[in-house]
């Protein structure tokens, strides 16, 4: 038996790595992860550069609504219909968002409040993401823990901590979704492993409830109801069945569906897209499964072939009768019971051919291959070498891993936002690379430097090294115990003869580890470190300048490294907020809807929620459209203020008049009279003097280079890097208002109506004839209005015979009350 002194000191090479990333070796293994939860938590602290200011766009609806929520309760939350949102129609914000976010920082400043720590919503709101990018980091490191042993999770959690796709999300003030989100997809998808490896209910009863918590945070649960039901199919088609694969998977169906129907973006969606369809089936599939093993052990093999060729058949036959129903379902919707997001994702020309607003999201465009270097860094070259330490040996938690880094690295080839998911994948497979690799080069080392003598110490190293193979040893008797009646008796015997040739076994490996030179090993420890300084260096790097910024006060450094600011967002939403009614509506494109309503209080046709396509299509006819027809789609909106970005005097790339085309392919899709080959010129999208008239004569292109060539006398645009074609123009029916100090922001009025639309002037009338006109009038007053006169000529006669009829019938009239007046006063008289 080995000395404890020789397998402290083995076990210590064994975490060497990860002592290293946790800077205390000297702690316990459980409270090692604090280290690089504290160092995510670091890392995301942009306010020590920058103010406490709230990032991007969707944030700001977030923060509005938790503002909401503080103030109103939860009650009224629910209840909460938005008339500041597209006007004329409004939005129910109770039932249309994911509320975990909100709930969670509300629930944190009620606690603080309570505490007597009296911190705004807004301070709140911007430490959110932090505090949870630790909790991720604290979920890695179980996760890889439960996979490969803790000096793997280590090394995992350390690595997310610092990757620059979580931290573009996690930074402080990134107040959106998958700030909390990202978390509970990491734990609830620890607590599946963790319940593969015990088979405890306690904690498949608590994988149900993360779900819950993941399905009211953010709209991308459904990777998870799809992920794991293609884990436990997996299992099931390679043999890998057992009662634990049962307790983890079939409480979370049933449970989570039933919890995710609770949330009111969800209701019953739970249930009837296509999105959780392969949950159900392969639900069906695994009870088929377990019913089979079931009969397996209570009945004799010739009894059982009876038996499962009757429950084969049933199960064929709820199994056709399950699928029709749901091909019927599908066969109903348009789009075939799936969401446009995910039919981006099975199809990634889907949304460019029939759903131009999911396309025109950045955030929906395909990543490029630079994407992945600046996002993951090398981390993408040591996903493979996890993948291949996984199937050393291969269990069932490591093949859920392998499928969960197989399909995020599809997704993010699709949409470039699913990077957030790759990334803490690719954490823990370059975790689980990393730790092997330097558990192998220090075995090595230390076997060489003590030769035979330290064989002993290389023993009680590999004993005590990883923790995760000991306890899959563990699993796996467990297992065998607990479904001995499942699996056949020669894998009973295969395993016993594993276990004796066991030391046969571990003689091959010392005997493959002196194949490894010395000099090799240590050169390979020295080359892993200089990979992980310089993904230390470019994390750094990211964090600082990359991701760090708001997006709403933007950066700059000039030739002699002078900083320049532009804050022309804050400023024009000020200008809005001081000197605007409290009523007026406000158009602008829909990417800055939220940050209009948050941070001006005005009310808005269309924001970033873009749940209404045709709303959207309005505004961009208008844009699309000269300016008079655009005044009268406006006015007809109540239009009274409209904004537009422009970023060609400074070369601020994400202006209007980059996503103009946009503008017109949606409005193209509803209003027909709109065609983007009237904006091309042979193809090509020009603002110079090529331009086509109807981009020249475009209100989007008239309000972003109104004065323009004022700037510069020549009208250069910056960003597109060309004079513009038309300059000197003025504007009929809109008037500027306020432009900022850097031109980025620039908001127009309508001007009102006139008062009465002027025809053709007619001739002024002769004196005879309005002498006619009053006789006439004379005449047809009533016979009351008859006085004696003249008819002085033959026209007043005519006229006067022509009105006869009338005037009888008026003076019947009046004879008849006369008498009536008679009458009654002769009633009067008699009585």
């Amino acid at each position: 038996m080995a000395d404890p002194e020789n397998a402290k000191e083995a076990t210590t090479l064994r975490y060497a790595f990860g002592n290293v990333l946790s800077f205390h070796s000297s702690l316990d293994r459980s409270s090692r992860f604090l280290d690089p939860s504290f160092l995510c938590l670091l890392i995301d602290f942009q306010v020590i550069k920058y103010e406490s200011v709230i990032h991007e766009f969707d944030p700001y609806f977030n923060y509005r609504v938790t503002q909401f929520l503080t103030k109103n309760g939860i009650y009224d939350f629910w209840n909460w219909f938005d008339d500041r949102t597209w006007y004329p129609l409004g939005r129910v914000i109770g039932g249309t968002v994911y509320p975990g976010l909100t709930l969670t920082a509300g629930t944190i400043w009620w606690i603080l409040n309570s505490l007597n720590i009296p911190l705004s919503v807004e301070t709140v709101c911007v430490f959110t993401a932090p505090i949870f990018s630790a909790f991720a980091s604290w979920a890695t490191y179980l996760l890889t823990k439960e996979v490969k042993g803790a000096g793997a999770g280590l090394t995992a959690a350390a690595l997310l901590a610092m990757v620059p796709s979580y931290i573009s999300r996690s930074v402080a003030g990134s107040y959106d979704n998958e700030a909390v989100a990202i978390f509970a997809l990491i734990f609830t998808f620890y607590l599946y492993i963790k319940t593969l490896n015990t088979g405890s209910l306690f904690y498949a009863t608590l994988n149900a409830l993360a779900y819950f918590y993941m399905v009211c945070s953010w709209g991308g649960y459904t990777f998870i109801i799809n992920l794991i039901p293609m884990h436990v199919l997996l299992c099931i088609v390679t043999g890998r069945y057992s009662s634990r694969l049962y307790i983890a998977y079939a409480p979370l169906v049933v449970l989570g569906t039933l919890l995710a129907a609770l949330v009111p973006v969800v209701g019953f969606n739970a249930v009837m897209t296509s999105e959780h369809f392969a949950s159900f089936l392969v639900f069906i599939i695994i009870h088929v499964v377990a019913f089979v093993y079931y009969i397996k052990g209570i009945l004799s093999p010739k009894m059982f072939k009876v038996a499962v060729t009757l429950v084969v058949s049933v199960g064929l036959v709820v199994c056709c009768a399950v699928m029709a129903i749901l091909i019927a379902l599908v066969a109903s919707s348009p789009t075939k019971g799936w969401s446009g997001r995910s039919l981006s994702l099975l199809d990634p020309t889907y949304a460019s051919k029939y759903i131009p607003i999911i396309a025109s999201v950045s955030e929906h465009q395909p990543p490029t291959w630079p994407s992945y270097f600046m996002d993951i860094n090398v981390l993408a070259f040591l996903v493979p070498a996890g993948i291949i330490a996984c199937f050393l040996p291969l269990s069932d938690a490591s093949s859920f891993v392998v499928l969960y880094i197989v399909t995020s690295v599809y997704f993010s080839g699709v949409m470039v936002r699913l990077m957030l998911v790759l990334a803490p994948a690719a954490c823990v497979m370059s975790g689980i690379a990393l730790s092997e690799s330097f558990s192998v080069f220090t075995r090595s080392i230390k076997f060489q430097l003590h030769g035979l003598s330290g064989s002993s110490q290389v023993d009680s190293g590999d004993a005590s090294s990883s923790t995760v193979v000991a306890q899959n040893d563990a699993g796996k008797a467990e297992k065998t115990e607990d479904t001995a009646k499942e699996r056949p008796s020669k894998k009973s015997k295969k395993k016993e003869k594993g276990i004796v040739d066991k030391p046969s076994l571990k003689a091959k490996i010392e005997r493959r580890l002196l194949v490894l030179p010395f000099e090799a090993s240590i050169f390979a420890i020295l080359l892993l470190v200089l990979l992980g300084a310089f993904y230390v260096v470019h994390c750094v790097w990211a964090a600082a300048e990359a991701y760090s910024a708001p997006s709403i006060v933007l950066t700059s450094y000039s030739h002699d490294g002078g900083l320049h600011v532009f804050d022309d967002f804050r400023e024009a939403y000020a200008w809005l907020s001081h000197n605007t009614e409290v009523d007026d509506k406000v158009a602008s494109w829909w990417d800055y809807g939220y940050q209009t309503t948050a941070m001006a209080n005005r009310t808005v046709i269309v924001d970033n929620n873009t749940w209404n396509n045709t709303h959207i299509a309005t505004v961009g006819t208008a844009m699309s459209s000269p300016e008079k027809a655009a005044w009268e789609i406006f006015n007809s909106l109540d239009v009274k203020y409209v904004l537009v970005v422009f970023g060609g005097l400074v070369g601020y790339p994400s202006d209007d008049i980059n996503k103009f085309l946009w503008m017109v392919r949606i409005g193209g899709g509803v209003f027909p009279h709109i065609k983007e080959p009237d904006y091309l010129r042979d193809g090509q999208y020009r603002i110079d003097s090529q331009a086509t008239p109807t981009m020249l004569n475009c209100l989007m292109y008239k309000l972003s280079y109104y004065r323009f060539v004022e700037t510069d006398g020549r009208g250069f645009d910056r960003v597109r890097q060309t004079e513009i074609g038309k300059k000197n123009f003025k504007l009929t029916h809109f008037e500027e208002v306020f432009t900022t100090h850097h031109w980025m922001v620039r908001i127009y009025k309508l001007k009102p109506p006139r008062n009465r639309i002027r025809g053709k002037t007619k001739k002024p009338r002769s004196k005879k004839a309005q002498q006619l006109e009053q006789k006439e009038v004379q005449l047809l007053r009533g016979i009351r209005g008859i006085r004696p006169m003249k008819l002085e000529n033959a026209k007043c006669t005519v006229m006067l015979i022509l009105h006869l009829p009338r005037l009888w019938l008026h003076f019947e009239q009046e004879l008849n009350s006369e008498f009536a007046r008679m009458n009654n006063r002769c009633l009067l008289i008699l009585r």
